[in-house]
């Protein structure tokens, strides 16, 4: 006489957050051909909930796999292969005449022309707090949307950041 088989059942997220249990119990799952489960069914609203969902159906206590199998079988549903597989990751030739080392480096800031603590009207021994004030008092006469100048905006911007990476 053969052992019984132990069952075995799988658990994943969906897409609204709710669980989806799939359970085999009449022979473990199988790659190749891909095994249907004996039986599934989704909206659990926790992973408990799901297992216990899972052994009402089976009649057994199941014991969990990992969720690889239950999401074979939500691709199996929707029509798509069970596996997925990925090939190796092709990197896009750059456009000709580009070097594709210069795209990965992050442009520097030009230097502030001159003294940004002068353009922000403070003195040089301004602290970062008093910086920051000068800045945001600046930034509401200044700023395009409260109907200042864009061109005195930027200034005001690179202004405080110069500052701030001198202190």
């Amino acid at each position: 006489m053969n052992p019984p088989v132990p069952g075995v059942v799988s658990i994943t997220t969906s897409q609204r957050r709710r669980f989806l249990w799939c359970a085999w119990w009449t022979g473990d799952p199988a790659r190749e051909p891909f095994r249907a489960p004996d039986a599934w069914s989704g909206g659990a609203r926790t992973e408990a909930e799901a297992q216990r969902a899972a052994e009402r159906a089976a009649g057994r206590s199941l014991r969990i796999v990992p969720p690889l199998w239950a999401r074979a079988w939500v691709r199996v549903q929707a029509g798509a292969p069970p596996w997925v597989e990925k090939g190796p990751r092709r990197r896009k030739a750059p456009p000709p005449g580009e070097d594709p080392r210069e795209r990965r480096r992050a442009p520097r800031p030009a230097p502030f022309p001159g003294c940004p603590f002068a353009a922000l009207g403070l003195p040089k021994a301004a602290a970062a707090a008093e910086v920051k004030r000068a800045f945001r008092r600046l930034a509401l006469e200044t700023h395009p949307d409260r109907g200042g100048d864009p061109a005195a905006f930027i200034r005001a911007r690179d202004a405080r950041d110069a500052a701030l990476g001198r202190l």
